[in-house]
């Protein structure tokens, strides 16, 4: 560290403010807890949580305390260990969840959700890997109950806005399981969308996109919906008789669908979804990418200086895969 006490960091001081909201700032490196590893920042990566964060989503919850540095994802180098860590050693490169604190070029990171990665994948793929690939993971195989080993009954699967960071991730995995994969996405996306294992891709524009409607004539065993304001209707027709939606943005309008759904004991389902991220699963998606079965679909890279134009990309939404932000 050579005497090196301070970091440029990128923050925002309070709620609201979108990309005027960022600061450059010159702060302390963190110090590690006793269970926490101190690494070099070589990649972060920005999720809608961050931006929807900072507008104030999950206020008075998120963010703990102003000033914060957003981002959780990262991939970098370790530099230094608190007392207690016991399976990284200082040189090691790794992939991370944070809780926060990712737009710096320091930050530490819970040993507990640090996995090793190895040279095969690159720190732009490590950092895109963690929130939306854990959340397509834990949607697909707890959720859904999708066997990633190919076993277990085939399930018809819609995967809506699959050109997207989850929905990029979704479509893969769902892949390794035994699934017919049917995705909506823009028209500009559908080859791609196609080249990663999507069996049928509809382009959300045109009538049967809009509609939902499998071009097979499938209905669907359960939906994977990283979209805001897809009504309830919409979706019920197209599901087989047991079908679970798992709503990524869960609004009030669709936890009252969810509690209705409940209290009438309905057998298709809506199902609001949070991640709760696992270090063992990380690893598993990071041994994935290493062996060329899953891939980081990067859609821009923006250095650590130029934040904001990350931050605004992710708010247009019109990414197609993950947004990289390197020191």
């Amino acid at each position: 560290m050579a005497g090196k006490a301070v970091m440029h960091a990128v923050q925002y001081d309070s709620y609201g403010g979108g990309v005027a909201g960022l600061k450059h700032v010159e702060v302390p490196v963190p110090t590690p807890n006793k269970d926490e590893a101190l690494l070099k920042v070589e990649a972060a990566s920005i999720n809608p949580i961050d931006w929807k964060l900072q507008k104030g989503m999950l206020r008075p919850f998120l963010p703990r305390k102003f000033p914060f540095i957003p981002a959780s994802d990262v991939a970098g180098e370790v530099i230094g260990l608190g007392s207690e860590v016991k399976n990284f050693k200082v040189g090691d490169k790794v992939v991370a969840v944070l809780s926060g604190g990712g737009l710096a070029e320091f930050a530490v990171a819970k040993e507990s959700l640090t996995v090793a990665r190895p040279q095969e994948v690159s720190a732009a793929e490590g950092a895109g890997i963690p929130c939306a690939g854990l959340s397509a993971h834990q949607a697909l195989t707890q959720s859904l109950g999708v066997k990633l080993d190919g076993s277990g009954q085939q399930k018809n699967i819609l995967i809506t806005a699959a050109s997207g960071a989850v929905g990029l991730y979704a479509v893969q995995l769902a892949k390794l399981g035994n699934t017919h994969v049917t995705a909506t996405c823009g028209a500009r996306n559908i080859e791609l969308v196609k080249s990663l294992g999507a069996d049928e891709v509809l382009d959300y524009k045109t009538p049967d996109g809009a509609a939902l409607k499998s071009p097979s004539g499938r209905k669907y065993d359960a939906v994977i919906n990283c979209v805001t304001g897809i009504p309830w209707s919409t979706f019920e027709p197209n599901l087989g008789t047991t079908g679970k939606v798992i709503d990524f943005n869960p609004s009030p309008r669709v936890l009252l669908t969810f509690a209705w759904k409940k209290l009438t004991f309905s057998k298709k389902q809506l199902v609001p979804f949070s991640v709760s991220p696992k270090g063992e699963n990380l690893d598993f998606l990071v041994k994935l990418v290493k062996e060329g079965k899953l891939k980081t679909v990067i859609d821009s890279k923006h250095s650590l200086s130029k934040a904001e134009d990350a931050w605004a990309k992710s708010i247009s939404g019109r990414a197609t895969g993950k947004i990289i932000v390197e020191p």
